[in-house]
């Protein structure tokens, strides 16, 4: 692992490209709408995030703060992708029923394996530890290309919402990714959780991926 995380560090080439590409991202956008995807009402929070609370109870008992974004500059950046290429070049892919014999479980991957929530989890905890408000990472429940649940981190900054995700080396904004967007945590209340802008029906958990 170290190996790999040495590897991951010096990508500097792949960083300046994503720094290049924000500086240029919010003049190619086509609306506001593109930026920001629009939220809803309340929504059910997924059976797997209820289920880690209750094995995990001290991150979920958080109180209602305000919202808050991130303001995006370059080293943030370049910290959402060194972060999202460390974790899905460093955790291996693995269904819930292959490693747990379930069918959904959310966990943190510490022994290597994991699936599509359980990166979103890691990725998520490493950039609170590196500072980054909890209100702007908010897991979140989408459709992928291929219409499977599908588990990703979102993360709200001044310039856009952008997506982390184990099925992809790119940061990407959300509206680049070909999602449909089903619902995430709410920005002030990590245990509330809001519907996403497409209305046609979706599944309400996210699937081994």
């Amino acid at each position: 692992m170290k190996s790999t995380i040495t590897k991951i560090l010096g990508v500097g080439l792949a960083a300046g490209t994503l720094a290049a590409a924000l500086a240029t991202m919010p003049a190619s956008a086509a609306s506001e709408r593109s930026l920001f995807v629009a939220v809803g009402s309340v929504a059910r929070a997924p059976v797997g995030w209820t289920e880690f609370c209750a094995q995990y109870a001290p991150e979920c008992e958080t109180k209602t703060v305000d919202a808050r974004d991130v303001v995006l500059t370059a080293k943030a950046w370049k910290e959402l992708a060194r972060i999202n290429t460390l974790v899905n070049e460093t955790i291996k892919p693995l269904t819930d029923m292959e490693h747990w014999g379930v069918a959904e479980r959310w966990n943190y991957p510490d022994d290597g394996y994991g699936d599509c929530e359980d990166y979103v989890l890691l990725k998520r905890r490493m950039l609170m530890q590196a500072g980054w408000p909890r209100q702007a990472l908010l897991i979140t429940v989408v459709r992928d290309k291929e219409g499977e649940g599908h588990a990703v981190l979102t993360v709200r900054t001044d310039k856009g919402e952008f997506i982390l995700d184990n099925q992809n080396e790119e940061v990407l904004l959300w509206s680049d990714t070909g999602y449909r967007f089903v619902k995430r945590q709410s920005q002030s209340d990590a245990n509330a959780w809001v519907a996403l802008g497409d209305p046609r029906p979706a599944t309400a958990t996210a699937a081994s991926r």
